[in-house]
C-alpha cells in the first residue's frame, strides 16, 4: 500500500516539475529573444544544446543512482512520523513555509560551501564556466554536485520530518528561480530594486558569475536575498557594469570547454591545465 503511494506521488512530482521547467525555460527564452539584457558573446544553439544535453544526462543519471527522489524522502519519513515537527503539534501550512525557508537556507549553506571548500568548488566550478549567462547557465551543474545536493537536502528533510507538499513546493519553486535569475532579461532598474528586496533577481544573481573572485564570492542565494543581506555577502552590483563584465572564470576561456565532455571532465582538470590538452 505504501509502495503503491509513493509511485503515485512520484509520477504526480514528475508530471508537475516537467510542466514548470518547460513552461519557466519557455517563458525565460521567449523573454530573453524580446528584451536581452546584454549580447551574447557564444552561439546561443551552440550552448544551449550543450547545456540541455547536460540537463538530460544528469537528470537519467539521478533516476538510475537515486530512484527515490527527495520527494519520495519525505514520504517515506512522514509515513513513520520522523523528525523535529513531527513532534511539535503545529497547523500545517505554518510548517509548509517554515520547511520552505530552512530548504532555501540549506541550499544557500550548501553553495556557500560548494565556493569555500577546494574539493566542492572543484565540482562547482563547471557552472561557473559557461561563457555567458542565460536561462540554461542556471540548469548546468555536474551530475556529482547534483548527487551531493540530493543528499544534503535528503539530511534536512530527515532532521526535520518535512511534509511532502513542502518538499514538492520547494523542488518547483528552486527549478524555476534559479532559471529566472540566471536570465539575460531586461527588468527596468526601479523594478528590480524592488523585487531583489523578495526574490533574487537576475541582475543581482548575475554579479555572482562575475570572473573577480571578490564578485563571484557574493549573490550566493537562489530563491530568497535575505540570506545575503543578513550574513555579509550581498553586492548591488558588478565593478565592470552589468553590460561590460566578463562571465565565466579566468580558466576554461576556450569555447571548446562548453561541450558536455569536456563539461564532465573539468572537475578532474587541474589549474592552468587547460591549454596544454589537446584542443580536441
Amino acid at each position: 500500500m505504501i509502495l503503491s503511494k509513493l509511485e503515485n506521488i512520484i509520477a504526480y512530482e514528475s508530471q508537475l516539475r516537467l510542466a514548470s521547467f518547460f513552461s519557466a525555460l519557455f517563458v525565460m527564452g521567449l523573454w530573453e529573444v524580446i528584451s536581452p539584457r546584454r549580447p551574447l558573446s557564444i552561439r546561443k544553439r551552440y550552448r544551449w544544446i550543450n547545456n540541455l544535453g547536460i540537463v538530460i544526462f544528469s537528470s537519467i543519471l539521478v533516476r538510475i543512482v537515486f530512484p527515490l527522489s527527495v520527494v519520495g524522502v519525505a514520504f517515506y519519513v512522514n509515513q513513520r512520523e520522523w523528525g523535529l515537527l513531527s513532534v511539535a503539534d503545529l497547523p500545517f501550512w505554518p510548517v509548509v513555509l517554515f520547511s520552505i525557508v530552512i530548504l532555501d537556507f540549506a541550499v544557500w549553506v550548501q553553495h556557500v560551501l560548494f565556493h569555500a571548500v577546494p574539493a566542492l568548488w572543484r565540482l562547482h566550478r563547471m557552472h561557473h564556466a559557461d561563457l555567458d549567462f542565460d536561462v540554461t547557465t542556471g540548469l548546468r551543474f555536474h551530475p556529482i554536485e547534483i548527487f551531493l545536493s540530493i543528499g544534503i537536502k535528503a539530511g534536512v528533510i530527515i532532521l526535520f520530518g518535512m511534509p511532502v507538499l513542502a518538499v514538492l513546493l520547494f523542488e518547483i519553486i528552486l527549478n524555476v528561480l534559479a532559471m529566472f535569475n540566471h536570465s539575460n532579461v531586461r527588468i527596468p532598474l526601479s523594478l528590480d530594486r524592488l523585487l531583489r528586496l523578495f526574490v533574487v533577481t537576475p541582475d543581482m544573481h548575475r554579479v555572482h558569475h562575475s570572473w573577480h573572485q571578490d564578485e563571484s564570492n557574493s549573490n550566493f542565494g537562489f530563491n530568497l536575498p535575505c540570506w545575503d543581506r543578513l550574513l555579509g555577502t550581498y553586492r548591488a552590483q558588478p565593478r565592470d557594469g552589468h553590460e561590460r563584465m566578463n562571465i565565466g572564470m579566468h580558466q576554461f576561456r576556450e569555447q571548446r570547454w562548453l561541450r558536455i565532455d569536456r563539461m564532465l571532465i573539468q572537475p578532474f582538470v587541474k589549474e592552468g591545465k587547460t591549454r596544454n590538452l589537446k584542443s580536441v
